[in-house]
């Protein structure tokens, strides 16, 4: 096989093989090169599991045919570990064996592979598998959205191909005292309608190609070519500032301001949130990495807090 970057991965993916012949080893040495992936191969399940606690693959394919215990026993003991609960499993069996009484409910597996396997159809499945583990685990919990790995990744990967493209940095100011008087609850409301207008506005500008990622908190990034980013700024600072108000109790946005604790412990006075956006722009290869990237947008994003309404910045280097 030609070796190239499994999918966005940028290392040699580890996967522990748990089968008692040495074919389905062989077919994954066909399927993958090894600067894709680094196979593990194992015959017996019980010694396996010792094994796998101590070194965690990204990946475990165990084979149902192990002669010392049954595949999907050896799964079920994995996966009672709470921190292992996560690690994607995939289960190889015979075609032929897909008639017999499996609660395939209860088996916690996430990938089933049947023999006769052939490498093309293996390296289709695991690499499926491996993307979905990683989209999953990946994934803010609250908004969904592609959490750090992806949105280095995707902008590592545009920069790696000189392409040219803006990249906006949006966080919430005066979010942590809304947070303080109004609750968590509330708080996550306010992201989930962040993440929405985000999402639709970047969409409604760039299509399907346009990216949006929630770096955590009130931090989200998007990714849009440069002649279609301050349209998105403008909607998304337009319909953030129409909405946000209603998050607030009647008295407190008729006053236009709440009071709450500062970080240092003071009771103080906090304007309605806002938005702040600072956007980049990667022109003519400019950037060549992704704390490039970040380093600029967090030195633009101080220039856009001192405004106290939402706005966005422009990073005029570019020009």
């Amino acid at each position: 096989m030609p070796e190239r970057p499994l999918c966005l991965f940028t290392r040699p993916q580890k996967i522990m093989v748990l089968s008692p012949g040495e074919e389905l080893a062989a077919l994954f040495a066909v399927a993958f090169s090894p600067a894709e992936v680094e196979v593990m191969a194992l015959a017996r399940g019980r010694g396996a599991v010792e094994t796998l606690f101590i070194d965690p693959p990204d990946l475990l394919v165990v084979d149902a045919a192990l002669a010392d215990l049954p595949g999907l026993e050896l799964v079920a003991m994995v996966k009672s570990e709470n921190v292992y609960r996560q690690l994607p499993v995939a289960f190889v069996m015979d075609e032929a064996a897909l008639v017999e009484d499996i609660d395939w409910c209860a088996a916690e597996v996430d990938e089933l592979l049947t023999r006769p396997l052939t490498a093309p159809m293996l390296r289709a499945r695991i690499s499926l598998t491996l993307a979905r583990a990683s989209r999953s685990l990946d994934a803010n919990p609250l908004t969904k959205l592609p959490g750090n790995t992806s949105i280095i990744g995707r902008i590592q990967e545009r920069i790696e191909r000189k392409e040219d493209f803006a990249l906006a940095y949006a966080d919430l100011d005066y979010f942590k005292s809304f947070n303080d008087k109004y609750g968590f609850s509330r708080g996550d409301e306010v992201l989930m309608m962040t993440a929405r207008i985000i999402v639709n506005t970047v969409r409604a500008v760039g299509g399907a190609k346009a990216f949006v990622g929630h770096v955590g908190g009130d931090d989200f990034v998007f990714i849009l070519p440069v002649d279609q980013v301050e349209a998105a700024c403008q909607a998304v600072v337009r319909s953030f500032d129409d909405i946000v108000p209603h998050f607030y109790d009647a008295d407190d946005r008729e006053r236009g301001f709440i009071q709450s604790v500062d970080r240092e412990g003071n009771r103080r006075s906090f304007p309605l949130m806002a938005i702040s956006i600072a956007v980049i722009f990667n022109r003519d290869g400019r950037l060549t990495h992704y704390g490039e990237a970040s380093q600029m947008a967090m030195t633009l994003k101080k220039k856009a807090k001192e405004n106290p309404r939402s706005c966005y910045v422009l990073d005029k280097r570019q020009y």
